[in-house]
């Protein structure tokens, strides 16, 4: 495995949206990617693919359980620009552990050897609670990346994640990137704020920087609606996601991030709303 990012973020915030452009730009600047979506809902990929692949459950179901006779041509599909992609699945609502599942896909991934056959590897996470299953991913990267809009319930869930790069950074490889503020609304309060006032505040007062900054755009949505990336569609400034993928491919400066305690997100971000 040359580089790995896991991103992270508050769920519906536009992880997988900005997972998988950026997985499309890497793959345009010459990379062999692969993105693997740790998410029970199994969307991640989907704009990648064109449609709802099988998941590793799935596969696992069909091979009545029996992992030793699953092999990567089951799990990985090819998709747009020949970026690969893997969707871990997980049980139904309400029954067994989906971070479980997320864990023992990436063991699973190890043993085939399939980590070695990239250039980059992107996981796309869960990230509103970050328990055990769902933090395994950041035992495999490299680079921590947060996803997060310029709220305060989507910068108290990037707080937490912070606190688990921390801990995994105890033992791990992995280090935080920085953040990327998502859903960004041009001067939103019509006296003269950028929009990213509060994602600024957060990243200084945790000790990270700032990888970019992606517009709210309706086009974004419709893309995600019509399983494309943006790059398949006519007209589109895909820069943002190009800058974020040459950000991530030109090794960027990483750091063990300095997580608030949850009283004092409220206190620090809170107060400014």
């Amino acid at each position: 495995m040359n580089h790995a990012y896991a991103f992270y973020g508050k769920g519906g915030i536009g992880k997988s949206t900005t997972s998988s452009n950026v997985a499309v730009a890497m793959a345009k600047m010459g990379a062999k990617v692969l993105l693997i979506g740790c998410d029970p809902k199994h969307d991640s990929t989907f704009t990648i693919t064109g449609h709802m692949i099988d998941t590793v459950i799935d596969i696992l179901e069909k091979k009545n359980y029996h992992a030793e006779e699953v092999e990567p041509d089951d799990i990985i599909k090819t998709g747009y620009l020949g970026v690969a992609a893997v969707e871990t699945g997980g049980p139904p609502a309400g029954v067994g552990c989906g971070g479980y599942v997320v864990g023992e896909t990436m063991k699973m991934l190890n043993r085939m050897g399939v980590y070695d056959n990239y250039d980059c590897i992107l996981f796309d996470v869960l990230g509103d609670v970050v328990c055990g299953g769902f933090a395994t991913p950041l035992q495999w990267a490299e680079y921590a990346v947060i996803v997060t809009a310029n709220d305060f319930d989507s910068l108290f869930a990037a707080n937490r994640i912070c606190v688990a790069v921390k801990a995994k950074a105890a033992k791990y490889r992995v280090r935080l990137a920085g953040v990327v503020g998502n859903r960004i609304l041009a001067n939103p309060n019509g006296n003269g704020e950028s929009g990213h006032e509060l994602i600024d505040l957060f990243a200084s007062e945790v000790g990270t920087q700032v990888l970019g900054y992606v517009p709210a755009e309706d086009h974004i949505r419709r893309s995600r609606i019509s399983g494309k990336t943006l790059f398949e569609l006519e007209g589109i400034d895909t820069s943002p996601y190009e800058n974020l993928a040459n950000a991530l491919l030109c090794e960027p400066e990483t750091v063990i991030p300095k997580p608030m305690g949850d009283r004092a997100v409220f206190q620090v971000i809170g107060n400014r709303i």
